[in-house]
């Protein structure tokens, strides 16, 4: 009998855990709260390491249509315009790690995932549905949902966010914490900048308590642009899609070089997020317990200084159906579910911890922000490559 698996939360983590489990032969129910499978933000970057997962999942060709696929990621001086260093990506990615670079929408990427689900009939996908709570036994976990109704399952994967209910219950941890730090966001089509503001590229602009980058989306056509500043806003934490004055974000880059600050007075529109995240995990306990799992921004939210929260859930989806697809008489759901946590949580939490340490390096001041810029002119691509993350785990 396939495994029934029931999902909450129907964002990028949510489909990619459903596509990669009923690729493994289980059968997936998914809630979602929204009253629409759809997708707020901006940009995503996602290295070799998730491109390979979802090549893995055919969905290369689909990539392909709508992705952005950089041939360089630079770094420049924020205050001078300098560039500090620049790692080759496009084919020299694809040569060392198997797969490319790519930047894509975060609509799009959401919107692939939900089509390759819905070509599926072991798959049902219900919106406007909250989990409220589950129950579970030895033999199995029920769910109430928001409505009333309850359901059965042999297991929970708890993908509903950064604000899960499900790790509420799980692991009665509190909220998550405030980062200090605000991403102003926005993307714009290409064709409306300036030539000399078009890029193809990634740059990241570093600067004092600052930093902004910039790449292509959906085939090159737009420019995804986000800004963080050191900050706070008084409410709303759980919505991350405040409106923006765009002339508090041009006041706080003041002191940027003309390129930079021209790029940012060329953006007519802004959102504003409210960063937030957890420490580091520290035991697989915290991703796995009994019959529930928790995976993506549910189980490790993180800084976006590495660029890898989207593809941390990607991996998450990936190694969970790699265990499911065991499942038989002789290993049950909670050994398989324990199993996904032990080979998940220790990269995870380097992720996250590297992600917090770069928003600290790309904030730097005064002598430590010049030891920064030489170690990046001196070594460049030996420090912006990370092959760590980028084979895969």
């Amino acid at each position: 009998m396939s495994t029934e698996v029931l999902i909450a939360g129907g964002g990028i983590g949510g489909l990619a855990a459903a596509v990669a489990c009923a690729r493994a032969g289980c059968h997936v129910r998914l809630y979602e709260r929204a009253r629409a499978f759809s997708e707020v933000g901006a940009g995503i970057q996602m290295g070799p390491n998730v491109m390979r997962v979802l090549q893995g999942w055919d969905l290369g060709p689909a990539l392909r249509e709508v992705a952005a696929f950089p041939d360089r990621l630079q770094v420049r001086h924020a205050l001078s315009g300098a560039e500090l260093g620049a790692l080759r990506l496009g084919p020299t990615a694809l040569q060392r790690y198997g797969a490319p670079y790519a930047t894509i929408h975060r609509a799009d990427l959401h919107q692939l995932l939900l089509a390759a689900l819905q070509a599926r009939e072991s798959v049902w996908l219900h919106s406007g549905r909250t989990v409220e709570r589950y129950a579970q036994s030895a033999d199995a976990v029920s769910l109430r949902l928001s409505d009333g109704l309850e359901v059965e399952g042999d297991l929970l994967i708890g993908a509903d966010g950064l604000w899960s209910r499900v790790r509420s219950q799980l692991l009665a941890d509190g909220s998550p914490r405030v980062a200090g730090h605000l991403a102003y966001r926005a993307m714009v089509p290409q064709a409306s900048l300036p030539a000399s503001l078009r890029s193809q590229q990634v740059t990241a602009w570093l600067g004092p308590r600052l930093h902004v980058v910039q790449y292509p989306v959906r085939g090159g056509q737009w420019l995804n642009v986000v800004a963080i500043v050191h900050g706070h806003v008084h409410g709303g934490l759980e919505d991350w899609d405040h409106s923006a004055n765009a002339t508090d974000l041009q006041a706080h880059l003041a002191s940027t070089c003309a390129a930079l600050r021209a790029l940012i007075e060329a953006v007519p529109d802004w959102r504003l997020w409210v960063l937030c995240d957890r420490p580091p995990v520290s035991a697989a306990e915290q991703m796995a317990r009994g019959r529930i799992a928790l995976l993506g921004d549910a189980a490790h939210p993180m800084r976006p200084y590495l660029a890898q929260g989207a593809g941390m859930a990607i991996e998450d989806a990936a190694e969970l159906a790699r265990q499911l697809a065991q499942a038989d008489g002789m290993l049950d759901v909670p050994t398989l579910l324990q199993r996904y946590a032990l080979n998940r949580w220790q990269r995870c939490a380097r992720v996250q911890a590297r992600s917090i340490r770069n928003g600290e390096i790309f904030h730097l001041e005064g002598p430590m922000a010049w030891a920064r810029d030489t170690s990046l002119r001196l070594l460049g691509e030996r420090l912006l490559d990370l092959p760590w993350l980028y084979q895969g785990p």
